[in-house]
Protein backbone atom coordinates (compact mmCIF):
# COMPACT_ATOMS: atom_id res chain seq x y z
CA UNK A 1 0.00 0.00 0.00
CA UNK A 2 1.20 3.48 -0.67
CA UNK A 3 1.43 6.30 1.83
CA UNK A 4 -1.60 8.62 1.69
CA UNK A 5 -1.33 11.96 3.39
CA UNK A 6 -2.17 15.66 3.36
CA UNK A 7 -5.84 15.18 4.42
CA UNK A 8 -6.04 18.68 5.82
CA UNK A 9 -5.24 20.39 2.53
CA UNK A 10 -7.69 18.24 0.64
CA UNK A 11 -10.41 18.91 3.23
CA UNK A 12 -9.91 22.63 2.86
CA UNK A 13 -10.15 22.49 -0.90
CA UNK A 14 -13.19 20.23 -0.62
CA UNK A 15 -14.94 22.84 1.48
CA UNK A 16 -14.26 25.43 -1.20
CA UNK A 17 -15.19 23.36 -4.21
CA UNK A 18 -16.98 20.22 -2.94
CA UNK A 19 -14.99 18.45 -5.59
CA UNK A 20 -11.58 17.30 -4.44
CA UNK A 21 -10.83 13.64 -4.61
CA UNK A 22 -10.42 11.98 -1.25
CA UNK A 23 -7.52 9.87 -0.18
CA UNK A 24 -5.34 12.85 -0.94
CA UNK A 25 -2.41 13.43 1.40
CA UNK A 26 -2.31 16.65 3.43
CA UNK A 27 0.25 19.30 3.74
CA UNK A 28 -0.35 20.69 7.14
CA UNK A 29 2.54 21.40 9.32
CA UNK A 30 5.04 18.78 8.60
CA UNK A 31 4.07 15.76 10.61
CA UNK A 32 6.22 12.70 10.31
CA UNK A 33 5.26 10.52 7.35
CA UNK A 34 3.71 7.16 8.00
CA UNK A 35 5.94 4.13 8.08
CA UNK A 36 7.15 3.01 4.66
CA UNK A 37 5.10 0.44 2.82
CA UNK A 38 6.30 -3.11 2.49
CA UNK A 39 9.46 -3.24 0.45
CA UNK A 40 10.30 0.40 1.09
CA UNK A 41 13.29 1.54 3.14
CA UNK A 42 13.73 4.52 5.41
CA UNK A 43 16.04 7.23 4.15
CA UNK A 44 19.00 8.51 6.12
CA UNK A 45 18.31 11.56 8.34
CA UNK A 46 18.72 14.94 6.66
CA UNK A 47 21.98 16.81 6.90
CA UNK A 48 22.13 19.94 9.05
CA UNK A 49 22.74 22.26 6.10
CA UNK A 50 20.16 21.90 3.36
CA UNK A 51 20.63 22.85 -0.27
CA UNK A 52 17.80 22.09 -2.68
CA UNK A 53 18.10 21.93 -6.44
CA UNK A 54 15.26 21.55 -8.92
CA UNK A 55 15.64 20.32 -12.49
CA UNK A 56 12.71 21.15 -14.75
CA UNK A 57 11.40 19.05 -17.57
CA UNK A 58 11.97 20.59 -20.99
CA UNK A 59 10.63 24.12 -20.83
CA UNK A 60 10.69 27.08 -18.50
CA UNK A 61 10.25 27.15 -14.75
CA UNK A 62 7.51 29.76 -15.27
CA UNK A 63 5.49 27.53 -17.63
CA UNK A 64 2.30 28.43 -15.69
CA UNK A 65 1.76 24.72 -15.20
CA UNK A 66 3.81 21.70 -14.15
CA UNK A 67 7.37 23.01 -13.72
CA UNK A 68 6.14 26.16 -12.03
CA UNK A 69 4.04 24.23 -9.52
CA UNK A 70 7.02 22.13 -8.45
CA UNK A 71 9.31 25.14 -8.17
CA UNK A 72 6.73 26.95 -6.07
CA UNK A 73 6.79 23.96 -3.72
CA UNK A 74 10.57 24.27 -3.38
CA UNK A 75 10.26 28.01 -2.77
CA UNK A 76 7.62 27.56 -0.09
CA UNK A 77 9.58 24.82 1.64
CA UNK A 78 12.77 26.84 1.43
CA UNK A 79 11.12 29.90 2.95
CA UNK A 80 9.62 27.84 5.76
CA UNK A 81 13.06 26.41 6.52
CA UNK A 82 14.69 29.84 6.56
CA UNK A 83 16.68 29.21 3.38
CA UNK A 84 17.69 31.85 0.85
CA UNK A 85 16.63 31.63 -2.79
CA UNK A 86 19.52 31.51 -5.29
CA UNK A 87 21.84 30.60 -2.42
CA UNK A 88 20.32 27.57 -0.69
CA UNK A 89 17.84 26.58 -3.38
CA UNK A 90 17.99 27.02 -7.15
CA UNK A 91 16.62 25.59 -10.35
CA UNK A 92 18.03 24.54 -13.71
CA UNK A 93 15.78 24.81 -16.75
CA UNK A 94 16.19 21.86 -19.09
CA UNK A 95 16.33 22.93 -22.72
CA UNK A 96 16.89 19.49 -24.23
CA UNK A 97 16.06 16.03 -22.90
CA UNK A 98 19.66 14.89 -23.48
CA UNK A 99 20.68 17.28 -20.69
CA UNK A 100 18.65 15.63 -17.91
CA UNK A 101 21.58 13.72 -16.38
CA UNK A 102 24.04 16.60 -16.73
CA UNK A 103 21.63 19.04 -15.08
CA UNK A 104 21.12 16.71 -12.13
CA UNK A 105 24.88 16.21 -11.85
CA UNK A 106 25.47 19.95 -11.62
CA UNK A 107 23.61 20.05 -8.31
CA UNK A 108 25.38 16.95 -7.01
CA UNK A 109 28.80 18.39 -7.88
CA UNK A 110 27.91 21.59 -6.03
CA UNK A 111 26.99 19.86 -2.79
CA UNK A 112 23.20 19.90 -2.97
CA UNK A 113 21.65 17.25 -0.74
CA UNK A 114 18.08 17.39 -2.06
CA UNK A 115 17.37 17.26 -5.79
CA UNK A 116 13.83 17.56 -7.15
CA UNK A 117 13.31 16.38 -10.73
CA UNK A 118 10.10 17.31 -12.48
CA UNK A 119 8.29 14.98 -14.81
CA UNK A 120 8.00 11.38 -15.91
CA UNK A 121 10.66 11.86 -18.58
CA UNK A 122 13.36 12.45 -15.95
CA UNK A 123 12.61 9.14 -14.25
CA UNK A 124 15.53 7.11 -15.63
CA UNK A 125 18.06 9.88 -15.07
CA UNK A 126 16.79 10.35 -11.51
CA UNK A 127 17.07 6.66 -10.66
CA UNK A 128 20.60 6.50 -12.08
CA UNK A 129 21.66 9.55 -10.08
CA UNK A 130 20.10 8.16 -6.89
CA UNK A 131 21.90 4.86 -7.31
CA UNK A 132 25.23 6.59 -7.86
CA UNK A 133 24.79 9.15 -5.05
CA UNK A 134 23.27 7.50 -1.96
CA UNK A 135 24.15 10.54 0.17
CA UNK A 136 21.76 12.75 -1.85
CA UNK A 137 17.97 12.56 -1.49
CA UNK A 138 15.89 12.74 -4.65
CA UNK A 139 12.22 13.63 -5.17
CA UNK A 140 10.83 12.57 -8.53
CA UNK A 141 7.60 14.36 -9.41
CA UNK A 142 5.33 12.14 -11.52
CA UNK A 143 7.84 9.30 -11.22
CA UNK A 144 6.33 6.09 -9.90
CA UNK A 145 8.90 3.94 -8.09
CA UNK A 146 8.59 0.28 -8.96
CA UNK A 147 11.61 -0.81 -6.93
CA UNK A 148 12.09 1.76 -4.15
CA UNK A 149 15.54 3.14 -3.44
CA UNK A 150 16.33 4.34 0.06
CA UNK A 151 17.13 7.87 -1.15
CA UNK A 152 14.36 8.40 -3.72
CA UNK A 153 10.70 9.32 -3.24
CA UNK A 154 8.20 9.41 -6.09
CA UNK A 155 5.46 12.03 -5.86
CA UNK A 156 2.58 10.61 -7.89
CA UNK A 157 -1.11 11.33 -8.36
CA UNK A 158 -4.43 9.78 -9.36
CA UNK A 159 -4.82 11.86 -12.51
CA UNK A 160 -7.70 9.70 -13.70
CA UNK A 161 -9.80 10.94 -10.76
CA UNK A 162 -9.37 14.64 -11.43
CA UNK A 163 -9.72 13.91 -15.14
CA UNK A 164 -12.97 12.03 -14.45
CA UNK A 165 -14.38 15.02 -12.56
CA UNK A 166 -13.27 17.37 -15.34
CA UNK A 167 -14.99 15.18 -17.93
CA UNK A 168 -18.17 15.04 -15.86
CA UNK A 169 -18.12 18.84 -15.62
CA UNK A 170 -17.50 19.23 -19.35
CA UNK A 171 -20.31 16.86 -20.32
CA UNK A 172 -22.79 18.71 -18.12
CA UNK A 173 -21.80 22.11 -19.52
CA UNK A 174 -21.82 21.04 -23.15
CA UNK A 175 -24.78 22.12 -25.25
CA UNK A 176 -23.50 20.68 -28.53
CA UNK A 177 -22.77 17.21 -27.20
CA UNK A 178 -19.15 17.48 -28.37
CA UNK A 179 -16.18 18.11 -26.10
CA UNK A 180 -12.44 17.95 -26.72
CA UNK A 181 -9.05 17.46 -25.11
CA UNK A 182 -5.76 18.91 -26.37
CA UNK A 183 -2.98 16.82 -24.87
CA UNK A 184 0.75 16.37 -24.51
CA UNK A 185 2.19 13.04 -25.56
CA UNK A 186 0.83 9.56 -24.88
CA UNK A 187 4.42 8.60 -24.04
CA UNK A 188 3.78 10.06 -20.57
CA UNK A 189 1.45 7.88 -18.43
CA UNK A 190 0.00 10.75 -16.34
CA UNK A 191 -1.16 12.48 -19.55
CA UNK A 192 -2.84 9.27 -20.65
CA UNK A 193 -4.50 8.97 -17.22
CA UNK A 194 -5.85 12.53 -17.50
CA UNK A 195 -7.21 11.84 -20.98
CA UNK A 196 -8.79 8.49 -20.15
CA UNK A 197 -10.29 9.83 -16.94
CA UNK A 198 -11.72 12.83 -18.81
CA UNK A 199 -13.37 10.64 -21.42
CA UNK A 200 -14.72 8.15 -18.86
CA UNK A 201 -16.13 10.97 -16.71
CA UNK A 202 -17.85 12.54 -19.72
CA UNK A 203 -19.36 9.20 -20.74
CA UNK A 204 -20.53 8.62 -17.18
CA UNK A 205 -22.73 11.70 -17.62
CA UNK A 206 -23.60 11.21 -21.29
CA UNK A 207 -22.78 7.83 -22.85
CA UNK A 208 -23.43 9.28 -26.31
CA UNK A 209 -21.17 12.30 -26.02
CA UNK A 210 -18.83 12.99 -28.95
CA UNK A 211 -15.19 13.14 -27.85
CA UNK A 212 -12.32 14.74 -29.77
CA UNK A 213 -9.05 13.93 -28.01
CA UNK A 214 -5.77 14.78 -29.70
CA UNK A 215 -2.23 13.99 -28.55
CA UNK A 216 0.71 16.04 -29.76
CA UNK A 217 2.47 14.07 -32.51
CA UNK A 218 6.01 15.04 -31.50
CA UNK A 219 8.58 13.69 -29.08
CA UNK A 220 8.46 14.39 -25.35
CA UNK A 221 10.87 17.28 -25.83
CA UNK A 222 8.34 19.01 -28.12
CA UNK A 223 4.97 17.81 -26.85
CA UNK A 224 4.72 20.18 -23.88
CA UNK A 225 6.30 23.30 -25.37
CA UNK A 226 4.22 23.91 -28.48
CA UNK A 227 1.47 26.45 -27.74
CA UNK A 228 0.99 27.16 -31.44
CA UNK A 229 0.04 23.54 -32.10
CA UNK A 230 -2.18 23.60 -29.02
CA UNK A 231 -4.00 26.69 -30.27
CA UNK A 232 -4.43 25.30 -33.79
CA UNK A 233 -5.74 21.99 -32.45
CA UNK A 234 -8.20 23.75 -30.16
CA UNK A 235 -9.46 25.88 -33.04
CA UNK A 236 -9.98 22.77 -35.13
CA UNK A 237 -11.99 21.22 -32.30
CA UNK A 238 -14.10 24.37 -31.95
CA UNK A 239 -14.75 24.29 -35.68
CA UNK A 240 -15.97 20.71 -35.27
CA UNK A 241 -18.53 21.78 -32.67
CA UNK A 242 -16.69 21.23 -29.40
CA UNK A 243 -17.88 23.69 -26.78
CA UNK A 244 -15.71 22.54 -23.84
CA UNK A 245 -11.96 21.95 -24.27
CA UNK A 246 -9.59 20.41 -21.75
CA UNK A 247 -5.96 21.51 -22.17
CA UNK A 248 -3.52 19.03 -20.63
CA UNK A 249 0.04 19.47 -21.83
CA UNK A 250 2.07 22.27 -20.26
CA UNK A 251 2.56 25.21 -22.60
CA UNK A 252 0.92 23.21 -25.39
CA UNK A 253 -2.26 22.90 -23.36
CA UNK A 254 -2.02 26.56 -22.40
CA UNK A 255 -2.10 27.45 -26.08
CA UNK A 256 -5.37 25.56 -26.37
CA UNK A 257 -6.89 27.34 -23.38
CA UNK A 258 -5.96 30.75 -24.71
CA UNK A 259 -7.43 29.92 -28.10
CA UNK A 260 -10.76 29.07 -26.48
CA UNK A 261 -10.57 32.21 -24.34
CA UNK A 262 -10.29 34.32 -27.51
CA UNK A 263 -13.14 32.53 -29.30
CA UNK A 264 -16.59 34.08 -29.76
CA UNK A 265 -18.88 33.11 -26.90
CA UNK A 266 -16.06 32.36 -24.47
CA UNK A 267 -17.55 31.92 -21.01
CA UNK A 268 -21.12 31.70 -22.27
CA UNK A 269 -21.15 29.25 -25.16
CA UNK A 270 -17.65 27.75 -25.04
CA UNK A 271 -15.56 26.84 -22.01
CA UNK A 272 -12.13 25.49 -21.13
CA UNK A 273 -10.64 23.42 -18.30
CA UNK A 274 -7.01 23.67 -17.20
CA UNK A 275 -4.68 21.07 -15.72
CA UNK A 276 -2.12 20.25 -13.01
CA UNK A 277 -2.57 23.40 -10.93
CA UNK A 278 -5.35 25.94 -10.46
CA UNK A 279 -4.67 27.72 -13.74
CA UNK A 280 -6.92 30.60 -12.78
CA UNK A 281 -3.97 31.69 -10.64
CA UNK A 282 -1.29 31.05 -13.27
CA UNK A 283 -2.87 31.77 -16.66
CA UNK A 284 -4.98 34.96 -16.54
CA UNK A 285 -5.28 34.96 -20.33
CA UNK A 286 -7.59 31.94 -20.02
CA UNK A 287 -10.00 33.63 -17.58
CA UNK A 288 -12.74 34.29 -20.16
CA UNK A 289 -13.36 30.53 -20.59
CA UNK A 290 -11.68 28.83 -17.60
CA UNK A 291 -14.37 27.17 -15.48
CA UNK A 292 -11.98 24.98 -13.46
CA UNK A 293 -8.79 22.92 -13.62
CA UNK A 294 -8.12 19.21 -13.14
CA UNK A 295 -5.56 19.57 -10.40
CA UNK A 296 -2.86 17.51 -8.87
CA UNK A 297 -1.46 19.21 -5.80
CA UNK A 298 2.16 19.35 -6.85
CA UNK A 299 3.13 22.39 -4.79
CA UNK A 300 1.99 21.07 -1.39
CA UNK A 301 3.35 17.63 -2.25
CA UNK A 302 6.83 19.01 -2.83
CA UNK A 303 6.58 21.12 0.32
CA UNK A 304 5.68 18.07 2.37
CA UNK A 305 8.48 15.89 1.08
CA UNK A 306 11.19 18.55 1.37
CA UNK A 307 10.04 19.39 4.89
CA UNK A 308 10.03 15.73 5.88
CA UNK A 309 13.62 15.47 4.66
CA UNK A 310 14.58 18.49 6.77
CA UNK A 311 12.92 16.90 9.80
CA UNK A 312 14.78 13.66 9.24
CA UNK A 313 11.46 11.83 8.86
CA UNK A 314 11.55 11.14 5.13
CA UNK A 315 10.91 7.64 3.86
CA UNK A 316 11.39 6.40 0.35
CA UNK A 317 8.82 4.87 -2.01
CA UNK A 318 5.70 6.42 -3.53
CA UNK A 319 3.61 9.25 -2.11
CA UNK A 320 0.18 10.00 -3.53
CA UNK A 321 -0.58 13.70 -3.70
CA UNK A 322 -4.05 15.19 -3.80
CA UNK A 323 -6.12 15.35 -6.99
CA UNK A 324 -9.43 17.05 -7.80
CA UNK A 325 -11.09 20.09 -9.34
CA UNK A 326 -10.07 23.68 -8.71
CA UNK A 327 -12.61 26.29 -7.59
CA UNK A 328 -14.92 27.80 -10.20
CA UNK A 329 -13.79 31.35 -9.36
CA UNK A 330 -15.74 33.87 -11.48
CA UNK A 331 -17.93 31.05 -12.79
CA UNK A 332 -19.11 30.07 -9.30
CA UNK A 333 -22.51 31.72 -9.77
CA UNK A 334 -22.78 30.58 -13.39
CA UNK A 335 -22.44 26.85 -12.76
CA UNK A 336 -25.94 25.43 -12.16
CA UNK A 337 -26.50 23.98 -8.72
CA UNK A 338 -27.50 20.62 -10.19
CA UNK A 339 -24.09 20.42 -11.87
CA UNK A 340 -22.34 21.13 -8.58
CA UNK A 341 -24.52 18.55 -6.81
CA UNK A 342 -23.71 15.91 -9.39
CA UNK A 343 -19.99 16.60 -9.12
CA UNK A 344 -20.21 16.38 -5.34
CA UNK A 345 -22.01 13.03 -5.67
CA UNK A 346 -19.33 11.73 -8.03
CA UNK A 347 -16.57 12.94 -5.77
CA UNK A 348 -18.15 11.22 -2.79
CA UNK A 349 -18.34 7.97 -4.73
CA UNK A 350 -14.72 8.20 -5.81
CA UNK A 351 -13.80 8.96 -2.21
CA UNK A 352 -15.56 6.06 -0.54
CA UNK A 353 -14.88 3.56 -3.32
CA UNK A 354 -18.50 3.09 -4.36
CA UNK A 355 -17.55 4.59 -7.73
CA UNK A 356 -14.39 3.99 -9.73
CA UNK A 357 -13.20 5.78 -12.83
CA UNK A 358 -12.83 2.52 -14.73
CA UNK A 359 -9.35 3.50 -15.88
CA UNK A 360 -6.97 0.58 -16.37
CA UNK A 361 -3.32 1.71 -16.75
Amino acid sequence: MYTKRWYAVVAALLALTMLLAACAPTVTAPAAPAAPAAGEEAAEPAAAAIKIGLVTDVGRVNDRSFNQSAWEGVRQAGAALGLTEDVDFKYIETQDAKDYADNIQQFIDNGYNVVVTVGFALGEATIAAAQANPEVFFIGVDQFQGEPLSNLAGLVFNEDKSGFLAGALAAQLSKTGTIAAVLGTDLVPPVVAFKEGYELGAKYINPDINLISTYHPGEISQAFTDPEWGAATAKQALDQGADVIFGAGGSTGNGALQEVAAAPGAGTDVFCIGVDTDQWETLPAAHPCLVSSAMKLITPGVVELVTAYADGTMTSGNYFGGAGLAPFHDFEDKIPQEVKDKLAEINAGLSDGSLTTGYQP
